[in-house]
């Protein structure tokens, strides 16, 4: 459906769920991949299989924080070695404490914060300059992963629903100052979706029996659902596209009560 053959990607959090699966998507849409990861080197060995799979020949498979500056500046000088530009930012790295607000200590918010919204900020610091030519305009796409946390409330996620909401604002911020270069900045929002990551929340069970019960759809969100949603963004269909989030949760967000 798409041609992205000659493409340059770098997703965070490749090497599993939404992260995965998008890169995946990419490199079936001839995309060159790299991927991020923090420590599951088994992961990252099965993601590089499966990107290659897909029909990318040589990805790279980067291991860093996100949210250090320093592991991400050491990320963008393997890519700048590699490819030397790059054309698509998915940041999708995400990561956050699972507690009552009462439960919460500055280590808690301060660790979720960096790691689900000032990564993006760092993350395009490096990524523009990478994205432009030598007339200062480019053609990049940068997407940033989102949840319905950052619009509605959640039992145990206030400060990762706190952060997901801070990230949606810089979405629109970086929006408005790198429209006139030619590079859009969007998000993805999607609802509960059944990932390895899931599996940390001590409410996984309830929480997806209750969004099955709310959804109009009357099935979860997959993710392939959401990474379909970010090749969207990544395509010329989206040229005139800037600082919206496209949500993606069967119109569970329209039809929850209250």
């Amino acid at each position: 459906m798409f041609d992205f053959a000659g493409k340059k990607a770098l997703i965070t959090g490749g090497t599993r769920g939404i992260g995965l699966a998008t890169a995946v998507k990419l490199a079936k849409s001839g995309a060159d991949i790299a991927v991020n990861y923090l420590r599951n080197r088994k992961a990252a060995d099965e993601a590089r299989a499966a990107i290659v799979k897909a029909g990318c020949k040589e990805p790279l498979i980067l291991k860093a924080n996100v949210a250090k500056d320093e592991d991400i500046n050491e990320m963008f000088s393997a890519i700048k070695e590699k490819w030397a530009r790059l054309d698509f930012l998915v940041s999708n790295a995400a990561s956050g404490v699972l507690k009552p607000s009462a439960e919460l200590t500055y280590h808690h918010w301060q660790w979720t914060l960096d790691i689900n919204a000032y990564a993006l900020l760092a993350l395009a610091r490096n990524a523009v300059p990478m994205m432009k030519g030598k007339d200062g305009k480019g053609t990049g796409r940068i997407v940033a992963v989102s949840s319905l946390g950052a619009i509605r409330a959640f039992n145990n996620y206030a400060a990762v629903g706190s952060s997901k909401g801070a990230l949606e604002s810089l979405v629109r911020h970086l929006a408005i100052e790198y429209a006139a270069q030619g590079i859009n900045v969007n998000t993805v929002s999607a609802s509960v979706v059944d990932t390895e990551a899931l599996k940390h929340f001590p409410n996984r069970d309830v929480m997806l029996q209750e969004s099955l019960h709310w959804m109009p759809a009357k099935k979860l969100v997959t993710p392939d659902d959401v990474a379909n949603a970010v090749t969207i963004l990544c395509s010329e269909l989206t040229g005139m596209v800037h600082g919206h989030t496209f949500i993606v949760d069967g119109g569970l967000s329209v039809f929850l009560p209250g």
